[in-house]
C-alpha cells in the first residue's frame, strides 16, 4: 500500500514548474510518493507526466487584465476549481501540500487549509503574487527567493530558487575565464516564447559596434519570434548562431562572458549560480514589475544593470556593449559578484524541511 502522497502545486511557466518539479524529483528521491495538482494548459500539462509524476489537472486561469465577461464568469470558476481540488485533498488524503507558484496555487490552498492539511508555499519573484500574498497567512511554512519579499510579520525563510544541478556544479568564474583569449562571447536569452524587442534591436545595437570589438554570439530566439530575428541579423555582418532554444543551458553559461536577458527569477538564480554578469531588459508587461525587481539584486552587487525596454535606444545598448565588452577583466569582476549571490543549497532547504515536517507528524 503506497504511503500518503506529497502533493506539489505549480503550473504556468518554467518558473514556476522547473523548481517545483526539482523539489518533486528529490523527494521522489528519498522514496516519497508525489502527486502533482496542476493546469490542462500550462507547461506541467507535458513536463510532468514526462518525469512519471501522477499528474491531477484542474480549470483554473488568471483573473488579472481580463475582460469584462471573464470577471462575471470568474467566480463560478473558482468555485469549480476549488471544487476539483476539495476532491483531489478528499480522495488522496495528502501528507503535506507544497506551492510552488501559478493559478493552480490558489484553490489548491484554499483547499488544503480547509482540509487541515500542512501547507508550505515557496515565492520564486522578489514581488509576492496574488496567490502566495492570500495564502502566507494560512501556511505553516513560507519560503521566498529573495530577501523580504513578504512583510516581518510572515516570517518567510529567504532559501533562493532552486537550480539544476548542472549549472551549480560548474566550475567557478576564475577557472572558466582564466584561458579565454580573442573575441568576447554573448550569450542572448530572448526566452523560450521568444521576445521580439530583443531579437531585433540586439542584431542592430551590435552592428554599430567597430567590428574588432564584435562578440561571437550565441541567440535563443524562441521558435515564435525565429523568422524575424533570422531576417534581423541577416542584414548585418554577425558571427551568431541562432537557435529557437538551448536545450544545455549549462554549457551556454560556462561559455558566455556576458548574457543580455530578460529579468525571470529562474533566470537570475541560474545566473547567479553560474556567476555570469548580464544586462537585464525585463519584460515590460510583467505583473507587479516584478522583473525589475528579481534583476536589483545582481544590479545592487555590481554584476548587471537593468535597461528598460521602453528606454531602450540602438545608440544606448550599442555604447554600453562596447563599454563591457572591452574588457574580459570587467566582466569577471562582474561574474564574481554574481557567483557570490549564489544559493546553491536552496533546494536542500526546502526538501530537508519537508522532510522534517513528515518525520514530526509521523512521529
Amino acid at each position: 500500500m503506497k504511503s500518503k502522497p506529497i502533493l506539489i502545486m505549480a503550473g504556468g511557466t518554467g518558473g514556476h514548474v522547473y523548481p517545483a518539479l526539482a523539489v518533486a524529483l528529490t523527494l521522489r528521491s528519498k522514496s516519497k510518493n508525489i502527486l502533482w495538482l496542476g493546469t490542462h494548459h500550462g507547461l506541467e500539462a507535458r513536463v510532468v507526466s514526462n518525469a512519471g509524476i501522477d499528474l491531477k489537472k484542474i480549470n483554473v486561469k488568471g483573473l488579472r487584465k481580463k475582460g469584462l465577461m471573464a470577471l462575471i464568469i470568474a467566480p463560478l470558476q473558482l468555485i469549480w476549481a476549488l471544487l476539483q481540488s476539495l476532491a483531489v485533498m478528499i480522495r488522496y488524503r495528502p501528507s503535506l501540500v507544497i506551492g510552488m507558484g501559478g493559478f493552480v496555487s490558489g484553490p489548491g490552498g484554499i483547499a488544503a487549509w480547509l482540509t487541515r492539511k500542512p501547507l508550505f508555499i515557496h515565492e520564486q519573484n522578489a514581488v509576492a503574487g496574488t496567490t502566495n500574498r492570500l495564502l502566507a497567512p494560512f501556511a505553516q511554512v513560507v519560503f521566498e527567493a529573495f530577501p523580504n519579499t513578504f512583510n516581518s510579520k510572515i516570517n518567510a525563510k529567504t532559501v533562493g530558487n532552486p537550480v539544476r544541478k548542472d549549472i551549480t556544479d560548474l566550475p567557478l568564474p576564475k577557472d572558466r575565464f582564466s584561458a579565454r583569449k580573442g573575441r568576447m562571447r554573448l550569450l542572448v536569452l530572448g526566452g523560450s516564447q521568444g521576445a521580439l524587442t530583443l531579437n531585433k534591436k540586439i542584431p542592430a545595437a551590435l552592428a554599430q559596434i567597430d567590428p574588432k570589438y564584435r562578440p561571437i554570439i550565441r541567440h535563443q530566439c524562441g521558435e515564435k519570434t525565429f523568422k524575424e530575428a533570422h531576417k534581423a541579423y541577416e542584414n548585418y555582418d554577425l558571427d551568431v548562431e541562432l537557435s529557437t532554444y538551448i536545450e544545455d543551458i549549462d554549457s551556454a553559461y560556462a561559455w558566455a562572458d556576458l548574457v543580455i536577458c530578460r529579468a525571470g527569477a529562474l533566470t537570475v538564480a541560474e545566473l547567479c549560480a553560474a556567476g555570469v554578469p548580464a544586462i537585464f531588459i525585463p519584460y515590460p508587461s510583467a505583473v507587479d514589475d516584478h522583473q525589475t525587481e528579481n534583476a536589483k539584486l545582481m544590479t545592487k552587487a555590481g554584476a548587471a544593470i537593468i535597461l528598460q525596454e521602453n528606454d531602450l535606444t540602438l545608440e544606448l545598448l550599442s555604447s554600453l556593449l562596447l563599454d563591457w565588452l572591452q574588457s574580459r577583466r570587467l566582466l569577471l569582476e562582474k561574474a564574481n559578484k554574481a557567483r557570490s549571490l549564489a544559493q546553491p543549497n536552496s533546494l536542500s532547504q526546502i526538501t530537508d524541511l519537508c522532510l522534517k515536517k513528515l518525520d514530526k507528524n509521523h512521529d
